[in-house]
């Protein structure tokens, strides 16, 4: 089996993932069955094998979804040509706001990758590396201009990955349930950790 397995991508597919979010993100890999996730879509058991081989294959689909989609998210706020501190605030916001909006994909995909297969736990640690990599080539910029007062690089980018990737385990709270302005926040700590 390869990494780029064909995971589902009919309608049926993909509301049997938006189940196991649910049913993830509630009880945990271990304690969902197959049988648990296909009754909140009224189907049989054994309707979700033509679309997933197993439940693992499941989980695997639902990693490499929302890993892709953290990435896309870092990306897609980062302006290479923008100051440097421009540039932290607003991929530190983009991690945050993601990790909120999507609190249950983000949930299982940052708890639940025990339970992957050597194989698959591989490519999505590959899209992991490439997702710290956009936040250290920030930091790595600021302190190669001197505009970061920054020790460590890799110290500095683990405090800021694991504030971001936290938000999931809490959010929402009673302060906190606006995933934009939490990420706008989270923008404003980026910037002291690094001056």
């Amino acid at each position: 089996m390869t990494t780029d397995t064909a995971v589902g991508d009919s309608a049926a597919a993909d509301r049997i993932r938006r189940a196991a979010i649910e049913a993830f993100a509630e009880s945990g890999y271990a304690g969902s069955s197959t049988r648990q996730i296909t009754k909140r879509l009224n189907m049989s058991a054994t309707a979700m094998y033509p679309h997933f081989r197993s439940k693992e294959e499941l989980l695997y689909a639902i990693a490499l979804d929302g890993h892709r989609a953290v990435l896309a998210a870092l990306r897609d706020a980062d302006y290479p040509d923008a100051p440097v501190l421009q540039r932290l605030t607003s991929v530190v916001s983009a991690f945050a706001t993601w990790q909120a909006e999507f609190h249950q994909l983000a949930r299982v995909v940052q708890y639940e990758l025990g339970a992957l297969t050597p194989v698959h736990y591989r490519a999505i640690t590959a899209i992991r590396r490439d997702t710290v990599a956009v936040l250290a080539s920030i930091v790595q910029a600021g302190k190669d201009s001197g505009e970061f007062s920054v020790d460590d690089v890799d110290d500095v980018v683990l405090a800021i990955s694991s504030l971001c990737v936290d938000v999931c385990r809490w959010f929402p709270s009673k302060i906190h349930d606006d995933p934009r302005r939490l990420g706008a926040a989270y923008g404003r700590i980026a910037q002291r950790l690094v001056r």
